[in-house]
């Protein structure tokens, strides 16, 4: 099981950019799939993106297609999530997951970070 921390969260205006970074720890990360979650006020948490242990796949919700971009770097054990083009819609708490699958189901995590904010503003 791996240990995951979230950064890069904040506060920025529509059309900005940020991209959030999600760090773990163990030597077993290359061997997970990783997903970047959100969940709104009042909202369930539902995947944004997912990326397989290589790389080599990705997931995109249709809603981020074209403005986020999900990357891994195995040998920082980091996963990042650029974030283009926000907007106010984007708005939630971001959290990344270890899992099997690059889109999981709920009883495919093995591990969730704390989460980070990202509030953009009109």
């Amino acid at each position: 099981q791996v240990q995951l921390v979230e950064s890069g969260g904040g506060l920025v205006q529509a059309g900005d950019s940020l991209r959030l970074s999600c760090a773990a720890s163990g030597r077993t990360f290359r061997s997970y799939a990783m997903s970047w979650f959100r969940q709104a006020p009042g909202k369930e948490r539902d995947v944004v993106a997912g990326i397989s242990s290589s790389g080599g796949s990705t997931y995109y919700t249709n809603s981020v297609k074209g403005r986020f971009t999900i990357s891994r770097d195995n040998a920082k054990n980091t996963v990042y999530l650029q974030m283009n083009s926000l907007n106010p819609e984007d708005t939630a708490v971001y959290y990344c997951a270890a899992s099997s699958s690059v889109v999981p189901l709920a009883h495919q995590i093995t591990s969730w970070g704390q989460g980070t904010q990202v509030t953009v503003s009109s």
